[in-house]
């Protein structure tokens, strides 16, 4: 297998000057494929499920998502407050980071300039800044599960209690000390143990529970290679897989021995060979053959995907194990990231430009999974209602149950959809982060990015873009 693995993050520099790809066509119906019709059947059901009545800080949220969506510069303003909260010296400092960031706009908006003439007094500025911290804090919430697994479990059990499964994420960027990958490793450890608490004494339900392939566990965990080794290096990948393996796989026992669900997330381009390469290489030994469940990701605007797919599959259907192999499929949270980065470096960008191209990149994908069962457990993760209706649809072309599809969404931004998900009787997972705000702030800016998007779902939805439109295959 070694012969065989991708080596798109190590190739890195070699994707200069290299011809564009194009995103594979999704398909297009068939006995084989989804139809436009099923697609459209499924995702009017879902969308019409979708609750009616939001509470007033729901309502909140929305708008100033569609505020911060209509003027760019007032978003960036906005997240560079995000991202200095919490090393603020109080309140005071708060405001006067605000109001710098404020004043480099044109022509603020009115409520922008009446913030700016109260915080030219001390008393005001305190003001100012103490509802500025709150703001960051409220905002953090809505993301955010709780600073510790504990601090989250009310949220864990109420969530089950609504029909929507969980998966934990820790927060935290990446290690640059061996004690901090240590530390990270036990703080992942202690969650798989108590996530068993967490869910101690839920009722079963269906389809949380089980698919075809047998029970699912209620604990799932996702953890971050990046946090697990300070060598994660593209340029010395095998150093960087021997530094991690202890740690991972310390946390794969811990999940088996748990009943425990452990998923290994994917981050920037560069290093996603590496993480695939441990992440399977570790599933592949014997003492993992009976399990955990385990999983990896797959970004499907990446020009890579494909072939990051097809080895996954092969891996899956090759492996001899009698646990499923868990595919999280996704767009990718780095688009923007990736883009700068290539920019600066005169690379062409591993990510397709273009939003029509990931999405029918996502579908192509899908359908790969999707067709790869039982050998793989398949998980989409998309606020996207088109992508969402059509990975349903084609699952029941293919004489799939429902059960056999699940369908993830963020936490502060799938809340909604979750909700619908349950009442049409798919099965839904929530991604919930963990941690304090200060570990949290490069997640949370990278959801606020995602959330205001002018080319993202949830903006279309919220600006009133009609449910035909939504649906039309991209």
């Amino acid at each position: 297998m070694a012969s065989q693995r991708i080596t798109a993050g190590r190739e890195r520099r070699g994707l200069r000057g290299r011809r564009e790809v194009s995103a594979p066509r999704p398909d297009d119906g068939g006995a084989a494929g989804a139809s436009q019709p099923a697609i459209e059947t499924i995702g009017r059901s879902i969308w019409h499920a979708l609750p009616a009545h939001r509470g007033p800080a729901a309502a909140l949220d929305r708008r100033l998502d569609e505020a911060l969506a209509r003027r760019a510069d007032v978003r960036a303003a906005l997240f560079r407050l995000v991202d200095v909260a919490p090393a603020c010296d109080g309140p005071a400092d708060v405001a006067r980071h605000l109001t710098g960031y404020l004043a480099d706009l044109d022509a603020p908006p009115r409520t922008i300039r009446a913030l700016a003439a109260v915080s030219r007094s001390g008393p005001g500025a305190r003001a100012v800044g103490a509802a500025g911290a709150l703001g960051v804090k409220r905002v953090a919430r809505r993301f955010i599960a709780g600073e510790s697994p504990a601090d989250a479990r009310v949220v864990l059990r109420q969530l089950w209690s609504r029909g929507v499964a969980s998966s934990v994420d820790l927060l935290g960027e990446a290690s640059v000390t061996s004690e901090e990958a240590d530390a990270y490793a036990a703080r992942c450890d202690a969650a798989i143990r108590m996530l068993r608490d967490v869910y101690a004494g839920t009722q079963a339900l269906q389809p949380l529970d089980r698919d075809s392939r047998g029970m699912l566990p209620r604990a799932n965990l996702s953890v971050k290679v990046s946090a697990l080794t300070p060598l994660l290096d593209p340029a010395a990948p095998a150093r960087a897989i021997a530094d991690a393996k202890p740690r991972l796989r310390a946390l794969l026992r811990a999940a088996r021995d748990e009943g425990a669900h452990l998923h290994v997330d994917s981050e920037a381009f560069d290093t996603c060979a590496t993480v695939v390469d441990l992440a399977l290489e570790l599933l592949g030994e014997p003492e993992f053959r009976d399990g955990p469940s385990a999983g990896v990701v797959l970004q499907a605007y990446l020009r890579e995907s494909p072939a990051i797919c097809a080895r996954l599959i092969e891996w899956a259907q090759g492996a001899g194990r009698s646990v499923p192999l868990t595919v999280r499929l996704v767009k990718g949270a780095y688009w923007d990231h990736e883009l700068v980065e290539a920019a600066q470096l005169g690379w062409t960008p591993p990510v397709y430009t273009e939003k029509a191209a990931s999405d029918r990149s996502f579908e192509s994908l899908t359908g790969e999974l999707l067709r790869a069962r039982p050998s793989v457990r398949v998980a989409v993760a998309s606020h996207n209602l088109r992508s969402i209706a059509h990975a349903v649809a084609l699952s029941r072309s293919l004489g799939g149950a429902d059960a056999d599809v699940e369908i993830q969404v963020l936490r502060g931004l799938g809340d909604d959809l979750a909700a619908a998900l349950v009442a049409v009787g798919l099965r839904a997972r929530m991604y919930c982060p963990v941690g304090d705000l200060v570990s949290g702030m490069a997640y949370l800016v990278r959801r606020l990015l995602e959330n205001t998007s002018n080319e993202s779902f949830l903006a279309a939805q919220a600006h009133g873009v009609p449910l035909d439109e939504l649906l039309r295959a991209p």
